[in-house]
């Protein structure tokens, strides 16, 4: 092996220097440029996207994993000058140096980014350099815990575990080898081989990426802001579809429920405290009696789990989806081992051999899934456990936590391919869900992956996080790094994962608070100390009761965040510098520093406290007007400041002008129904107009937006001569549709008692009670003590208009 690695290292350290310029070709929407080291092709995308792909002669260039849209035929425009060639389309540009060849971006006439030296092959690595701008941030890089801006960072490109990180890490579970730059441009390093990435670390004015083999290719995303960028990558590498409206609900989750019995008694605790609940995970003792010896079995444990059919036919019965971990390793002691060789599932070595080593389980093959025939036998098994039930796949150890390198995989070396193995083993059971079960949306929660892994329905996690307050600091900065790549549902585990010798009930506390508005509300851990809030004292549950209702009352809010996540990327959790309605100065980079304060979708504002014993919690304001989700205190600006707490409380601001649709409380999703609905409006003197969006649909049906099979509410308010006026549209159809909806509009800070309300020029009675209020239909109610106007009112109209002066 060592002997194979320095013949590649000759190979690069034979061109060490820059290409030149030999000759050209326009070729639809790609220009192919001849140089005197190989070949450059720069490819136009729709949706100011270039990507420049260096073919330099004898180099192997594996696939590309990242990028899933196809070409499409763009007008560009080629000149030629005695030095340079330009390429331009619509909006982007591109200069190209002849001697040597050096690339540079612009979008209009400002200056993007431009290659310092470009393509080098030094030292047995290969990649680019570029040249970075005196006050240019940096964000990205995939999990890593060093602050939002990573400039003058230096970091592996190599998807590792790091058990029981806090608050430092370098290399973690899931790079990514991308960056977002203040200067409004995206560069995705497009290799999936193990690297390095130096944003100004050993040199202030240069950013470089490197690999030791893989893909010589990146690709430069524009756009006329932030939320453009992300569109623009998304619409590149891929979008999340739609999830089952499930995967928002509460998971009863832990490593591990041992026994079918046990498994049944924890939902039944859930349902006899009236929790809600819509998941059950089983981690790996499914398969095993134990924690070493069994992984590769992936098989029920009979004498632990006798009927587990009947079982999953329940659980789904009480609208609980069962969740499956699964792994990529066999173990030779496994019952499955015989079998996975003679399929050829188990990569080999060097010899041709399966390849085997140990671990920390014991005595393992890995399955190359980048082979058809290990790829085939791999997702039988994943086909036989749907069959049987299972809802949903977990993923686990997919980095590989351990990958030798001199593991021979179908398409290349062990680390050749290393950071695209999540990528592919989430293909491979994305593309088998929709093949085989195509009624059904694929829930699929992986360890690791790729750029572009998203589009395979990847729900990641933070991994084994220190249960701890300093495991509990990164979680925000994890969360939105990941978010700005297209994951939009990257959460950790609730409460914190590894360590903890005795029960922390505040750090406890705050974490499950903090997780109502997080992606994917799961609570898991290390058994000795419980993660499922069902098992602690009555104060615990009582505290975490409201807020977990409160995810669950805001079922119609969130789905509409997953909905707008999948039609352009934009992630649920946002840091502060893409607040909308120009709230957020996006000449004002400090904005993009803040790792603590971020946006659940538009309307709320979270900052999660960290810390034990405060009672208040400081909050960065983006601009604008916000008001304290539980006391009503109207916040403006762009300050930091002090937010009261109490062990009940974290601060959660909501953004004036702002509608929050919210359901009836549920303990399943199964149960839930928009026919009863509460939309709240956050008024302001500051605001005049202001719209809204809600997205329903039946919650299950895979391709639901294409078909045209939902119905989209649109909320509009205006005020205007002393009169507010707050109109609602609805539009489209689906299978279970209400008719009607009993719509309770609640319309906070609310200055005074109204003289007049109409419904559709209808008169509506302001009755003085509220009990009065709650018994009748199309009545109006003002509480003066929280400023506070309901209207309630039979919306059956796809119009409708209510009138309030």
């Amino acid at each position: 092996m060592k002997f194979l690695f320095a013949l590649v290292a000759l190979c690069f350290a034979a061109v060490t220097t820059a290409a030149q310029y030999q000759a050209h070709q326009l070729d639809a929407n790609t220009l192919h440029i001849e140089t005197d080291a190989g070949k450059l092709s720069l490819q136009f995308y729709q949706n100011d996207v270039v990507e420049a792909f260096y073919q330099p002669e004898g180099v192997k260039q594996l696939p590309s994993f990242s990028i899933s849209q196809q070409a499409q035929a763009l007008a560009l425009n080629l000149t030629e000058a005695a030095d340079s060639l330009t390429l331009s389309s619509a909006s982007l540009r591109v200069k190209i140096d002849k001697a040597p060849l050096r690339l540079s971006y612009y979008r209009g006439d400002k200056l993007l980014l431009a290659e310092q030296q470009g393509y080098f092959r030094e030292d047995g690595q290969h990649g680019f350099r570029f040249a970075l701008s005196k006050d240019e941030k940096l964000l990205g890089g995939g999990q890593r815990v060093l602050g939002m801006d990573r400039r003058g960072h230096k970091f592996p490109l190599y998807n590792k575990a790091h058990y029981g990180y806090s608050t430092q890490s370098s290399q973690m579970y899931f790079s990514l080898p991308a960056v977002m730059s203040s200067n409004k441009y995206l560069l995705l390093f497009d290799n999936s081989a193990k690297g390095e990435a130096d944003l100004g670390a050993t040199s202030a004015d240069m950013m470089q990426f490197s690999a030791e083999g893989g893909r010589s290719s990146y690709v430069v995303v524009a756009g006329d802001t932030y939320p453009a960028l992300i569109n623009n990558y998304t619409a590149l590498t891929g979008r999340q579809p739609l999830p089952a409206r499930w995967t928002l609900g509460n998971y009863a989750s832990r490593f591990g429920y041992r026994s079918e019995a046990e498994a049944r008694s924890v939902v039944q605790k859930f349902r006899d405290l009236k929790l809600p609940l819509d998941a059950l995970v089983l981690d790996l003792y499914w398969f095993g009696p134990d924690i070493k010896g069994h992984m590769g079995n992936l098989a029920w444990d009979k004498t632990a789990f006798p009927t587990p059919e009947n079982m999953l036919a329940d659980l789904s019965a009480a609208g609980v989806n069962t969740i499956l971990v699964t792994e990529p390793f066999v173990l030779t002691s496994s019952k499955r081992w015989q079998e996975a060789v003679d399929a050829g599932a188990i990569a080999p070595g060097l010899d041709g051999k399966p390849k085997t080593f140990d671990f920390y389980f014991g005595n393992t093959g890995l399955i190359d899934v980048f082979k058809p025939e290990a790829q085939q036998w791999f997702w039988q098994i994943y086909k036989g456990l749907a069959e049987q039930g299972v809802a949903g796949v977990w993923g686990d150890l997919g980095e590989p936590e351990v990958h030798p390198d001199d593991s021979v995989h179908a398409i290349g070396m062990a680390n050749e391919v290393h950071n695209a193995f999540g990528h592919q083993w989430a293909d491979m059971v994305y593309s088998g869900m929709r093949r085989d079960f195509p009624e059904q949306r694929p829930f699929i929660m992986m360890r690791a992956g790729a750029p572009g892994s998203q589009r395979f329905g990847m729900v990641p996690w933070t991994g084994d996080v220190e249960r701890s307050w300093g495991g509990l600091k990164p979680q925000v900065e994890l969360a939105l790094s990941m978010g700005l790549f297209g994951f939009g549902y990257i959460h950790s585990d609730l409460g914190g994962f590894a360590g903890g010798e005795q029960f922390d009930k505040e750090l406890y506390i705050r974490w499950l608070q903090y997780g109502v508005f997080q992606p994917v509300y799961r609570p898991h851990a290390q058994e000795h100390i419980a993660p499922e809030m069902v098992f602690h004292d009555s104060h615990t549950i009582e505290t975490l009761r409201p807020w977990l209702n409160l995810r669950y009352q805001l079922l119609p809010y969130n789905y509409t965040l997953a909905y707008q996540n999948s039609l352009t990327g934009m992630p649920l959790m946002r840091p502060l510098f893409l607040a909308k309605d120009n709230f957020a100065d996006e000449t004002n980079h400090t904005l993009m520093d803040e790792k603590n304060s971020y946006l659940w979708g538009d309307a709320f504002l979270v900052a999660p406290v960290t810390e034990p014993g405060v009672n208040t919690w400081p909050v960065q304001l983006p601009g604008g007007v916000w008001f304290d989700y539980f006391s009503g205190q109207r916040y403006q600006g762009t300050d930091k400041v002090a937010v009261p707490v109490t062990l009940n409380t974290i601060p959660v601001l909501v953004k004036a002008g702002s509608f929050v649709p919210m359901a009836e409380l549920v303990q399943s999703t199964r149960d839930y129904s928009s026919k009863k609905l509460t939309l709240h409006y956050y008024a302001d003197a500051s605001i005049d107009c202001a719209k809204g969006e809600m997205y329903e649909d039946d919650g299950k049906t895979p391709d639901a937006i294409a078909k045209g099979e939902f119905e989209l509410l649109k909320f509009y308010y205006l005020k205007q001569d002393g009169e507010q006026k707050i109109e609602l549209r609805r539009s489209g159809d689906y299978a279970g549709k209400p008719d009607s909806r009993e719509l309770t509009l609640v319309v906070h800070n609310q200055s005074a008692t109204p003289k007049h309300i109409s419904v559709d020029g209808r008169y509506i009675q302001l009755v003085p009670q509220h009990a009065r209020f709650n018994r009748m239909q199309n009545v109006a109610w003002y509480d003066k003590a929280s400023r506070q106007l309901k209207v309630k009112l039979d919306w059956q109209v796809d119009k409708t208009q209510i009138s309030v002066r």
